[in-house]
């Protein structure tokens, strides 16, 4: 009998002894988990480099193409031969679908911001890729430089001088108390709206909130102090206001004050004159392109584009200003938009314009000034009564532009656009974007041209739809553009009441003979001397003359009876 002992591994034992398997398998378990180790070392690092590719790739495909958008326009590499160097336009491409349509559901693509100073490839025009870059994201905001050429922007400063240009504000609004009366609200329940924090005392920060109006006189906190006391509403001097001081006051005192001791230009909201350019059918081909450009731009339907305001030129010469505001007001249930208020079957004394993008452009570069500021772009929080802190006033542009979160220097061609209203979440518009707060800062040298193209939308979807609606039933796009003129020119004469009035309107353009009269303007021996415009013959060819754009012009009463 063979002695068996542990560790002998002598050949002349059995091979099926268990003391002989035992080391022998624990040698070859050995080997083999070596060669495993080293395996799964090795397949586990091309999973990973599998897995990085996977998600590069998606997000490569998510900043250029946005959430949603799957249009050659943004979407594809904008460096496309294939798209660039078609010799075609490029064309809006289908909106993206609702993913949860209801009854009447419509759809607004949005861009996206991604980060600050993210940079995004677009195809606007043929041949030539833009850079959409994001300048914040409250408010999304984004910068487009040569957005427009040369010869684009001086067209357009050109157009407008043969529009003609009218003060963008020349008296002061009043008719609050009337509105007070008929919303039935007394002067007690005025002051617990304005008490933000409830002391029943009004602060200074308080009054100067309610005081200024859109189309007002700019006021100061110095401003404040003097009405104080030229009004006598302060009679404790503490510098607030009680319930009982503040009931003795009209709503429109603190203006009324300021306009009888006399109101300079640069005492008003904003310092300018404006003129407006129809963009519609039968237009001067370059506004018609732009239109399009800035469809492309958006992504929104054109049908919404083409419906919104027609575009606005305005001129800021030296001294000239525009006080931080909103373009756009909060829209609650009782509150309408200007451009679909016919189609709201309703009467409220609340309206205001619903511009859901703003799309501005920069007609010439700035000597000195002129630069959009954001004041609160960017910032953690929004608290309108912070604006005004220690005598450091955000919201004046003359003043305190320097102080903001973020200014652009004009620079001829670029564009900016920005998002006045919040997404709601299901592809419409949702609340307002209290941070696209901005304005124009003072210009200190030179003169400063800018347009304005702003993109209505109604909160209300259904609303939207019934005007959308209401618009092509107006018998053609010629017709129904020109009708769409005649009604935003309604809502603007409507929307500051110190402009001219519908007869101011008709009695006063200017003929063609005062045109070409005009020391502003360039002679027709001027325009054909400027290579970078069309010749006479063109321009007057392309533009509508005064006699064109005021025969459609009706009043409000005749739009009612067209509709």
């Amino acid at each position: 009998m063979i002695d068996h002992r542990p560790g002998d591994l002598s050949p002349r034992e059995p091979l099926g002894s268990t003391e002989l398997s035992m080391p022998r398998d624990r040698v070859s378990l050995q080997k083999s988990n070596v060669c495993s180790r080293s395996y799964f070392v090795v397949v586990m690092v091309f999973v990973h480099v599998y897995i990085i590719n996977v998600i590069a790739l998606l997000l490569y495909v998510h900043y250029n193409n946005g959430p949603g958008d799957s249009s050659a326009v943004d979407g594809q590499d904008s460096a496309s031969p294939s798209f660039i160097n078609s010799g075609s336009h490029p064309q809006p491409l289908p909106l993206p679908v609702n993913p949860d349509p209801g009854p009447d559901a419509m759809y607004l693509p949005r861009l996206e911001g991604i980060k600050v100073g993210h940079v995004q490839k677009v195809a606007l025009v043929p041949n030539k890729v833009h850079e959409l870059k994001t300048l914040s994201l409250k408010p999304l905001l984004f910068e487009i430089s040569g957005f427009l050429s040369d010869e684009e922007c001086h067209l357009l400063i050109h157009l407008a001088k043969l529009k003609g240009l009218q003060e963008s504000q020349v008296m002061i609004p009043e008719g609050g108390d009337e509105l007070a009366e008929q919303l039935e609200i007394s002067q007690e329940e005025i002051f617990n709206l304005l008490d933000h924090n409830q002391d029943g005392q009004l602060q200074l920060q308080e009054v100067l909130t309610h005081s200024r109006v859109r189309d007002g006189i700019w006021l100061t906190p110095e401003n404040v102090r003097e009405i104080y006391a030229g009004l006598k509403a302060d009679p404790d001097g503490n510098g607030m206001l009680s319930v009982q001081e503040f009931k003795k006051l009209n709503t429109n005192a603190f203006q009324q004050f300021l306009q009888q001791r006399g109101v300079e230009k640069s005492q008003l909201v904003r310092n300018s004159k404006h003129t407006w350019l129809y963009q519609g059918e039968g237009a001067h081909r370059v506004l018609r392109q732009l239109q399009q450009r800035v469809t492309r731009l958006t992504r929104l339907p054109l049908d919404i584009v083409e419906n919104s305001e027609p575009l606005q030129v305005v001129r800021y010469q030296r001294g000239g200003h525009y006080h931080a505001h909103h373009d756009s007001g909060p829209v609650y249930p009782e509150t309408v938009c200007y451009h679909t208020k016919l189609a709201a079957n309703a009467s409220t004394p609340f309206e205001t314009s619903c511009r859901y993008i703003t799309v501005l452009f920069y007609l010439n570069s700035v000597p000195g000034g002129g630069e959009t500021t954001f004041p609160v772009a960017d910032n953690r929080t929004y608290e309108e009564l912070s604006l005004i802190q220690n005598d450091v006033d955000l919201l004046d542009t003359r003043k305190h532009c320097d102080k903001g979160n973020l200014r652009v220097k004009p620079s001829q061609g670029t564009a900016l656009l920005w998002y006045n209203y919040l997404s709601d979440g299901k592809g419409w518009v949702g609340d307002l974007d209290e941070y696209s707060l901005h304005g124009g800062c003072v210009v200190t040298q030179g003169t400063k041209w800018v347009a304005n193209n702003w993109i209505n939308v109604d909160p209300d979807s259904r609303r939207q739809t019934r005007y959308q609606q209401l618009v092509s039933r107006l018998g053609g796009e010629e017709t129904a553009t020109k009708r769409l003129e005649e009604l935003y020119r309604g809502i603007h004469a409507d929307q500051n009441q110190n402009l001219h009035t519908y007869q101011d309107l008709h009695q006063n353009p200017h003929t063609d003979q005062d045109l070409h009269t005009d020391q502003n303007l360039h002679t027709d021996q001027d325009l054909h001397q400027n290579q970078d415009l069309h010749t006479d013959q063109d321009l007057h060819q392309d533009l509508h003359t005064d006699q064109d754009l005021h025969q459609n012009f009706h009043t409000d009463q005749d739009l009612h009876q067209d509709l």
